[in-house]
């Protein structure tokens, strides 16, 4: 009887290790299998003027969203100084400036080829919502105790300041120049200053910190705003679908109802 039990274990055994052997030699084979590699991430960086911000901001969202996988990388600030950073060799996949004397830096050094003007751009005086030196037109920021915030002569914004007030044959002095219409916006929401000449959609994008006044004479100092992807961009395709977005119907809707002009 014993010699039967033990005979019927070492079969059982001998049968388990059978399965086991069985299993561990087929482990191997299915981990050989190579595994699937994630897409590569593709960044896209875009130099655009200040007063893109939030419209570039929501644009690159939406072209994010269309390409899985790829990062909008936004530089915003004064035209001027981005078109030298671009002629110094910064990496830049798009150029969008807020004038044409500011694009054409970047054409006359070879970097930027067939700029297309996609919107146009004016002043307004912006004010505190009290409006507390009581500044109701251009003639109004000559008072010399009105505090004024002007952008700087080349930067776009300060060019056609300077034009607007030479059409209006006024001379202001003001207590600050700024390097982007940003800057001297914010000047009027801080309290700093009494009014600053900025763009329009700058007093749009403030959502009720400043008021905006529109002066006659801002319709002879318009800008218009020009759009390249740069010739060396790293990301030479993306560049050309980003600017493809910013000049379709959709980019168009974008740009229109945050107050600018259609060229």
């Amino acid at each position: 009887m014993f010699r039967r039990v033990s005979g019927l274990l070492i079969a059982v055994l001998l049968a388990a290790s059978a399965c086991g052997t069985s299993d561990d030699t087929a482990a191997p084979a299915a981990s050989s299998a190579p595994a699937a590699s994630a897409p590569a991430a593709t960044e896209l960086t875009v130099f655009a003027a200040a007063s893109l911000t939030e419209t570039f901001t929501e644009l690159g969202k939406t072209f994010e969203a269309a390409h899985p996988g790829t990062t909008v990388k936004f530089n915003f600030g004064s035209s001027a100084t981005l078109a030298t950073q671009i002629t110094q060799g910064a990496p830049a996949d798009v150029f969008a400036a807020a004038s044409p004397a500011t694009m054409k830096t970047v054409t006359d050094a070879g970097l930027a080829a067939g700029p297309t003007v996609f919107v146009k751009n004016k002043l307004q005086i912006a004010v505190p919502p009290d409006n507390p030196a009581k500044v109701e037109s251009l003639k109004d920021l000559t008072d010399p105790k009105v505090k004024v915030a002007l952008c700087a002569e080349q930067v776009p914004c300060g060019a056609a300041a300077i034009k607007a007030l030479d059409a209006a044959g006024l001379k202001v002095t003001p207590v600050t120049l700024e390097q982007d219409v940003k800057a001297t916006l914010t000047k009027v929401e801080l309290g700093e200053v009494d009014a600053a000449l900025v763009y329009q959609t700058d007093v749009i994008a403030s959502a009720g910190k400043v008021t905006g006044i529109p002066f006659p004479e801002a319709d002879q100092a318009i800008n218009d705003y020009p759009i390249a992807a740069l010739t060396k961009a790293p990301a030479l395709d993306l560049a050309k679908q980003f600017v493809d977005l910013v000049l379709s119907q959709q980019g168009k809707d974008v740009l229109t109802k945050a107050g600018f002009q259609s060229p």
